[in-house]
């Protein structure tokens, strides 16, 4: 399947590299790089291996790290996944379209 990343996720994304550079350094960047592309390609292997959303049908939540969760959509007709957005998991729910 072919993954496209939302502008959205784009710019999350850019954000939480920003801010691990700026307050933790080059390795937890690199780190968070390497979660990333990890459960990236688990997702494309395995599209369901992450649970649905509770508000949304048709979009999964997939652990990034503790405190940064990869909201996704599967559109298997189309053979893609969207990756919609970066969340960082100490926010407040209320605030989630998702």
């Amino acid at each position: 399947m072919k993954i496209i990343w939302s502008n959205q996720a784009k710019n999350d994304y850019n954000k939480v590299l920003t801010y691990l550079h700026e307050n933790w350094g080059i390795n937890e960047v690199k780190n968070f790089i390497d979660k990333t592309e990890k459960v990236v390609s688990l997702i494309k292997s395995h599209p369901q291996i992450f649970t649905e959303s509770s508000r949304k049908k048709n979009i999964r939540k997939g652990f990034v790290s503790k405190h940064n969760s990869l909201f996704y959509r599967v559109k298997p007709y189309k053979r893609e996944i969207i990756l919609l957005t970066f969340w960082d998991n100490r926010q407040n729910p209320g605030k989630l379209r998702y």
